[in-house]
Protein backbone atom coordinates (compact mmCIF):
# COMPACT_ATOMS: atom_id res chain seq x y z
CA UNK A 1 0.00 0.00 0.00
CA UNK A 2 1.36 3.40 -0.97
CA UNK A 3 0.90 5.91 1.82
CA UNK A 4 2.02 9.51 2.09
CA UNK A 5 0.98 12.09 4.63
CA UNK A 6 0.62 15.83 4.50
CA UNK A 7 -0.46 17.79 7.52
CA UNK A 8 -2.10 21.16 7.64
CA UNK A 9 0.97 22.64 9.28
CA UNK A 10 3.08 21.95 6.24
CA UNK A 11 1.71 21.76 2.73
CA UNK A 12 -1.83 22.96 3.42
CA UNK A 13 -1.46 25.81 5.92
CA UNK A 14 -1.59 29.43 4.94
CA UNK A 15 -0.82 32.31 7.29
CA UNK A 16 -4.43 32.73 8.35
CA UNK A 17 -5.04 29.03 8.97
CA UNK A 18 -8.37 29.39 7.17
CA UNK A 19 -9.95 26.74 4.99
CA UNK A 20 -9.82 27.81 1.37
CA UNK A 21 -11.06 26.11 -1.75
CA UNK A 22 -8.84 25.79 -4.76
CA UNK A 23 -9.97 26.53 -8.26
CA UNK A 24 -7.91 23.55 -9.38
CA UNK A 25 -9.65 21.69 -12.20
CA UNK A 26 -9.32 18.39 -10.35
CA UNK A 27 -11.45 19.58 -7.45
CA UNK A 28 -13.99 21.21 -9.74
CA UNK A 29 -14.26 18.06 -11.81
CA UNK A 30 -15.62 16.09 -8.84
CA UNK A 31 -19.36 15.81 -9.12
CA UNK A 32 -21.49 17.04 -6.26
CA UNK A 33 -19.37 19.68 -4.56
CA UNK A 34 -22.15 20.21 -2.02
CA UNK A 35 -22.02 18.01 1.05
CA UNK A 36 -24.45 15.12 1.24
CA UNK A 37 -27.70 16.00 3.00
CA UNK A 38 -27.34 12.73 4.94
CA UNK A 39 -23.91 13.72 6.23
CA UNK A 40 -25.11 17.24 7.06
CA UNK A 41 -28.05 15.80 9.00
CA UNK A 42 -25.85 13.69 11.28
CA UNK A 43 -22.69 15.82 11.45
CA UNK A 44 -23.92 17.63 14.60
CA UNK A 45 -23.90 14.28 16.45
CA UNK A 46 -20.12 13.94 16.02
CA UNK A 47 -18.27 15.01 19.17
CA UNK A 48 -15.85 17.89 18.68
CA UNK A 49 -13.53 16.28 21.22
CA UNK A 50 -12.01 14.10 18.50
CA UNK A 51 -11.12 14.17 14.84
CA UNK A 52 -13.23 13.13 11.85
CA UNK A 53 -12.00 10.62 9.28
CA UNK A 54 -13.20 11.40 5.74
CA UNK A 55 -12.47 8.15 3.93
CA UNK A 56 -12.25 8.25 0.13
CA UNK A 57 -12.46 12.02 0.50
CA UNK A 58 -12.44 12.81 -3.22
CA UNK A 59 -12.72 16.55 -3.80
CA UNK A 60 -13.17 17.19 -0.08
CA UNK A 61 -16.82 18.21 0.17
CA UNK A 62 -17.17 16.56 3.59
CA UNK A 63 -13.67 17.51 4.67
CA UNK A 64 -14.68 21.15 4.06
CA UNK A 65 -17.94 20.70 5.93
CA UNK A 66 -16.27 19.42 9.07
CA UNK A 67 -13.36 21.90 8.93
CA UNK A 68 -15.84 24.76 8.65
CA UNK A 69 -17.61 23.42 11.74
CA UNK A 70 -14.36 23.46 13.74
CA UNK A 71 -13.38 19.78 13.63
CA UNK A 72 -9.95 18.31 13.08
CA UNK A 73 -10.13 16.21 9.92
CA UNK A 74 -8.06 13.39 8.48
CA UNK A 75 -8.84 13.04 4.76
CA UNK A 76 -7.77 9.82 3.04
CA UNK A 77 -7.89 9.06 -0.68
CA UNK A 78 -5.70 7.41 -3.27
CA UNK A 79 -5.74 10.64 -5.29
CA UNK A 80 -5.56 13.69 -3.04
CA UNK A 81 -5.18 16.27 -5.81
CA UNK A 82 -8.79 17.35 -5.19
CA UNK A 83 -7.82 18.29 -1.62
CA UNK A 84 -4.77 20.37 -2.55
CA UNK A 85 -6.61 23.68 -2.23
CA UNK A 86 -7.80 23.06 1.32
CA UNK A 87 -5.77 24.89 3.94
CA UNK A 88 -6.16 24.45 7.66
CA UNK A 89 -3.93 23.63 10.61
CA UNK A 90 -6.68 21.12 11.52
CA UNK A 91 -6.32 19.09 8.32
CA UNK A 92 -4.19 16.01 7.74
CA UNK A 93 -4.24 14.56 4.23
CA UNK A 94 -3.15 10.96 3.67
CA UNK A 95 -2.64 9.53 0.21
CA UNK A 96 -3.30 5.79 0.40
CA UNK A 97 -4.52 3.10 -1.97
CA UNK A 98 -7.03 1.44 0.34
CA UNK A 99 -7.74 -1.46 -2.02
CA UNK A 100 -4.21 -2.73 -2.52
CA UNK A 101 -4.21 -5.33 0.29
CA UNK A 102 -1.69 -3.31 2.25
CA UNK A 103 -1.98 -2.42 5.92
CA UNK A 104 -4.63 -0.04 7.18
CA UNK A 105 -3.00 3.42 6.91
CA UNK A 106 -4.24 4.55 10.34
CA UNK A 107 -3.22 1.79 12.77
CA UNK A 108 -4.29 2.50 16.31
CA UNK A 109 -5.95 5.82 15.48
CA UNK A 110 -9.49 6.49 16.66
CA UNK A 111 -12.01 9.07 15.51
CA UNK A 112 -15.09 10.82 16.84
CA UNK A 113 -16.61 10.42 13.40
CA UNK A 114 -15.99 8.31 10.31
CA UNK A 115 -17.60 9.52 7.09
CA UNK A 116 -17.77 7.44 3.91
CA UNK A 117 -19.78 8.42 0.83
CA UNK A 118 -19.91 6.97 -2.66
CA UNK A 119 -17.28 4.36 -1.82
CA UNK A 120 -17.39 0.67 -1.00
CA UNK A 121 -14.53 -1.70 -0.25
CA UNK A 122 -15.96 -4.38 2.05
CA UNK A 123 -12.63 -5.52 3.54
CA UNK A 124 -12.41 -2.10 5.25
CA UNK A 125 -15.55 -2.56 7.35
CA UNK A 126 -13.70 -4.04 10.40
CA UNK A 127 -11.06 -1.28 10.30
CA UNK A 128 -13.73 1.42 10.09
CA UNK A 129 -15.56 0.07 13.12
CA UNK A 130 -12.31 -0.29 15.06
CA UNK A 131 -11.42 3.32 14.20
CA UNK A 132 -14.42 4.71 16.10
CA UNK A 133 -13.90 6.28 19.50
CA UNK A 134 -16.36 5.18 22.19
CA UNK A 135 -19.50 7.11 21.25
CA UNK A 136 -18.08 7.81 17.78
CA UNK A 137 -20.39 8.21 14.79
CA UNK A 138 -20.26 6.22 11.56
CA UNK A 139 -21.98 8.13 8.75
CA UNK A 140 -22.07 6.02 5.60
CA UNK A 141 -23.85 6.55 2.27
CA UNK A 142 -23.16 4.71 -0.96
CA UNK A 143 -24.71 2.94 -3.91
CA UNK A 144 -26.88 -0.12 -3.47
CA UNK A 145 -28.12 -3.08 -5.48
CA UNK A 146 -30.51 -1.90 -8.16
CA UNK A 147 -28.29 1.01 -9.13
CA UNK A 148 -27.34 -0.85 -12.31
CA UNK A 149 -30.69 0.39 -13.72
CA UNK A 150 -29.31 3.94 -13.63
CA UNK A 151 -25.77 3.36 -14.89
CA UNK A 152 -22.52 3.23 -12.96
CA UNK A 153 -21.60 1.85 -10.60
CA UNK A 154 -23.22 -1.34 -11.82
CA UNK A 155 -20.67 -3.95 -10.71
CA UNK A 156 -22.06 -5.85 -7.67
CA UNK A 157 -18.66 -5.46 -5.99
CA UNK A 158 -19.43 -1.75 -5.68
CA UNK A 159 -23.09 -2.03 -4.70
CA UNK A 160 -24.34 -2.78 -1.21
CA UNK A 161 -26.57 -5.83 -0.88
CA UNK A 162 -30.01 -5.31 0.72
CA UNK A 163 -29.55 -4.59 4.42
CA UNK A 164 -25.75 -4.87 4.22
CA UNK A 165 -24.97 -1.73 6.22
CA UNK A 166 -27.36 -2.92 8.94
CA UNK A 167 -25.46 -6.22 9.07
CA UNK A 168 -22.16 -4.36 9.42
CA UNK A 169 -23.55 -2.46 12.40
CA UNK A 170 -25.46 -5.35 14.00
CA UNK A 171 -24.22 -6.04 17.53
CA UNK A 172 -21.44 -3.46 17.17
CA UNK A 173 -23.10 -0.06 16.77
CA UNK A 174 -26.38 1.56 17.78
CA UNK A 175 -28.22 2.39 14.58
CA UNK A 176 -29.75 5.86 14.70
CA UNK A 177 -31.02 5.92 11.12
CA UNK A 178 -30.94 3.68 8.06
CA UNK A 179 -32.33 4.03 4.56
CA UNK A 180 -32.29 1.77 1.50
CA UNK A 181 -34.02 3.65 -1.27
CA UNK A 182 -34.12 5.17 -4.72
CA UNK A 183 -33.15 8.83 -4.90
CA UNK A 184 -33.56 11.35 -7.70
CA UNK A 185 -30.98 13.94 -6.56
CA UNK A 186 -28.21 14.70 -7.37
CA UNK A 187 -28.95 12.00 -9.98
CA UNK A 188 -31.21 8.93 -10.00
CA UNK A 189 -29.60 6.15 -7.98
CA UNK A 190 -30.19 3.38 -5.46
CA UNK A 191 -28.45 4.12 -2.17
CA UNK A 192 -28.08 2.83 1.35
CA UNK A 193 -27.41 5.20 4.23
CA UNK A 194 -26.46 4.51 7.81
CA UNK A 195 -25.88 6.71 10.83
CA UNK A 196 -24.76 4.71 13.83
CA UNK A 197 -22.97 5.30 17.14
CA UNK A 198 -20.28 3.16 18.74
CA UNK A 199 -20.97 2.04 22.31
Amino acid sequence: MRISRQTGKSAFTDRTGMVSASSAPTAAAHAGLSPSAWVCRFAPLVSKSGAVLDLAAGGGRHTRLFLEQGYKVVAVDRDTAGLAGLRSPHLEVITADLENSGPWPLPGRRFAGVVVTNYLHRPLFPALLAALDPGGMLIYETFAAGNERFGKPSNPDFLLRPGELLEVARGRLRVLAYEDLEVSEPKPAMVQRLAARAP
